[in-house]
């Protein structure tokens, strides 16, 4: 049996690990790709044999304190002869020694157990059809206007460590549109649409409560406009649970959020919507 082979993705190479995860149902955006790339360059792998892909993982480091976990995938037809092992390996040492996040598949939940990963929660992803609503209200105002201090800092609070680079690739990247709610000249929240496989997805959509949340999100459908969304809840946020079933969307998938140690105490309650279940 050949040996695997892996190494590092180039840029251009990171659309075939979100072919793959369309492939699995995971309906990534249409622009993912250069999106994901702009934090960690170097934290996308791929293991060949005999010069065709075979398994694709990402370990994107955020900081020297935390980094994330996603696309862990091998090709269908070589599953089970240990080569997810051996990608993952190299995945993990590119993020030592820092805390490692994922968002797993509830089916693997026990194998991450194994490998030094706890469950902080479930994300459920919830998904249908709505209409555009009237046109949001004046404390509404392009997520790009507001300064990048200000997102990085309210970022802060629902996210583990800094990622300014890929905050500025998902705003800024087109077909991506952001809104963000002023209240008295403050930062209340925020949150971005785009387009993905199958319709469109929010995240993150972040706001200091459900009303707020709501007020954004009605600003992003109007922008968008009418047809089938996708919002990933934290499961222990009830208020983002009931926006969401106010919607009358219907959970799709569930994943586990786990984590191989401790990170920053993160305001869960302000989290409507997960920015991405591959980066965090």
């Amino acid at each position: 049996m050949s040996e695997l082979s892996i190494r590092h993705m180039r840029p251009d190479e990171i659309a075939l690990a979100v072919d793959w995860a369309a492939a699995e149902g995971w309906n990534p955006g249409l622009a993912d790709a250069a999106c994901f790339a702009a934090e960690d360059p170097q934290g996308f792998f791929i293991g060949e044999l005999d010069g065709r892909p075979a398994a694709v993982i990402s370990c994107v480091n955020y900081g020297a304190q935390f980094t994330f976990l996603g696309f862990y995938i091998v090709r269908p037809d070589l599953r089970g002869q240990g080569h997810g092992l051996r990608i993952w390996n190299a995945a993990i040492a590119h993020a030592h020694p820092r805390v490692i996040g994922l968002d797993g598949v509830v089916a693997q939940q026990a194998n991450y157990q194994k490998s030094g990963f706890a469950l902080a929660y479930a994300n459920v992803r919830y998904g249908g059809t709505v209409a555009a609503p009237p046109a949001p209200n004046a404390d509404i105002v392009a997520l790009a206007d507001v300064p990048a201090a200000l997102i990085e800092a309210d970022d802060a609070t629902v996210f583990p460590a800094p990622r300014p680079a890929f905050l500025r690739a998902w705003i800024n990247t087109s077909g991506h549109l952001g809104r963000a709610l002023m209240r008295n000249g403050r930062l209340a929240g925020w949150g971005v649409i785009r387009p993905c496989r199958t319709g469109r997805k929010i995240g993150p959509l972040v706001a200091d409560d459900r009303a707020g949340a709501e007020t954004i999100l009605s600003a992003l459908l109007a922008s968008a406009g009418s047809g089938e969304i996708f919002l990933d809840v934290p499961a222990v946020n009830r208020d983002a649970v009931a926006l969401a079933e106010g919607l009358r969307l219907s959970p799709v998938f569930e994943t586990a959020r786990m984590y191989t140690g401790a990170i920053p105490p993160l305001r869960i309650d302000r989290v409507f919507g997960v920015t991405t279940f591959e980066l965090g």
